[in-house]
């Protein structure tokens, strides 16, 4: 089974670029506002195209009615549509059925909170355990740059499918694939000069250490 590498938050050719130079095996494309990550339909499309049958496309929003879901699939066409917000197990199967499959993130703090995500299972295609924002009127939903205890996840089932992010960069990444075993792992501001901008050496760095720490022995 491949093991998944995203790259979350691209809105340049030059992270596109070195995104797929490296070997990601998903591009994110972050359809919110409030982001510094945003992108409009148009420049996604854009910048999508020199990924098509490299990598997948994944198009990210947070609690999205449907015209702004159909708009999303019509535009970028992308393989999976992240739901970042405070969509329940009911939203998910319905976006799924009607745009196509989903990923889901789910921000983890305690026990509680993994069960939550484990929930979502079979509705969506892959479950992805973000760390639970900060309660301040600027946290964003993801992309904070923030980790929780990966220990939370240690002796999970090893058929739950899921992909990890939440405070991921080239330094820590190892030993957290080392610890959580996740079918994959996702980054966006670990992999970041400033907010929004995207470091080349980064994502090469990246990319890398997580490849080496994936085809360690579990």
């Amino acid at each position: 089974m491949v093991f998944d590498i995203k790259i979350c938050g691209l809105n340049t050719e030059a992270g596109v670029e070195a995104a797929l130079a490296a070997g990601a095996t998903m591009l994110g494309f972050v359809f919110f506002a409030k982001s510094p990550r945003h992108v409009d339909l148009a420049t996604a499309s854009r910048l999508a195209a020199p990924a098509r049958g490299r990598a997948r496309i994944v198009a990210l929003s947070v609690d999205a009615d449907d015209a702004t879901l159909a708009s999303i699939a019509a535009g970028l066409r992308p393989d999976l549509m992240q739901l970042h917000g405070k969509e329940t197990e009911a939203r998910v199967r319905d976006v799924s059925a009607r745009f196509g499959p989903v990923m889901k993130a789910v921000g983890i703090a305690d026990a509680e909170d993994v069960a939550a995500a484990r929930s979502f299972v079979p509705a969506a295609a892959r479950v992805l355990i973000d760390a639970k924002p900060p309660r301040t009127p600027t946290a964003l939903p993801g992309g904070n740059g923030l980790s929780f205890d990966w220990r939370l996840l240690e002796n999970l089932d090893p058929r739950f499918d899921f992909m990890l992010s939440g405070g991921l960069d080239p330094s820590n990444v190892a030993a957290a694939i080392r610890l959580t075993r996740p079918a994959g792992v996702d980054v966006s501001s670990g992999v970041e000069r400033a907010p929004g901008v995207k470091d080349p050496d980064r994502i090469h760095a990246f990319v890398a250490a997580a490849r080496a720490a994936a085809a360690l022995p579990g």
